[in-house]
């Protein structure tokens, strides 16, 4: 973790079980259902889930549009899923992000968080400007509102009689 930026960390309490979460998080082809940020990932070579070791494309857009590399670092269902990011992960990664699931009452307690590892450089932080609008010094701040968002929609999607998607007639 970098030391001038600490670990960031969202939490909600969602009414349905740590599984049912799990599924719907490690699907990260689905994430664009509830991410303000992420349109929704593909898993690479030959993946079909979420394992330790599987790699996926994340394709992201706030004012412009770009795509990250992501490797699995943990995947136990209704427990912890997550993943670190950038062209040297899981060695080196950029970011790492981390899903919990703890059983709380009927439901669980969902907890997202973001590590910055690495902080980029000035050129960096210039295209982290142009693609997201936000500084990089509001940057921690501007994920934080987009992980709460995140989980309030996947607490809608997870809380739904169904949450597979409908299908076509």
């Amino acid at each position: 973790m970098s030391q001038a930026t600490p670990e960031l960390r969202a939490s909600t309490h969602v009414d349905a079980s740590a599984e049912t979460v799990y599924d719907l998080v490690a699907d990260v082809t689905r994430m664009g259902e509830w991410s303000p940020e992420n349109e929704g990932g593909e898993w690479l070579d030959g993946a079909t889930g979420p394992a330790a070791g599987a790699r996926f494309r994340g394709s992201n857009k706030r004012k412009l549009s770009w795509k990250t590399i992501a490797t699995v670092t943990e995947s136990r269902r209704g427990a912890a899923f997550g993943f670190a990011v950038g062209k040297r992960a899981p060695e080196r990664p950029d970011t790492t992000w981390r899903y919990t699931f703890t059983p709380s009452g009927a439901g669980c307690e969902v907890t997202e968080t973001c590590d910055i590892v690495r902080e980029p450089g000035r050129f960096g932080r210039f295209l982290t400007k142009l693609a997201t609008g936000v500084s990089w010094a509001d940057r921690p701040y501007d994920l934080v509102l987009g992980m709460a968002e995140t989980l309030r929609r996947l607490a809608a999607a997870a809380e739904q009689p169904t949450s597979a998607p409908a299908a076509s007639q």
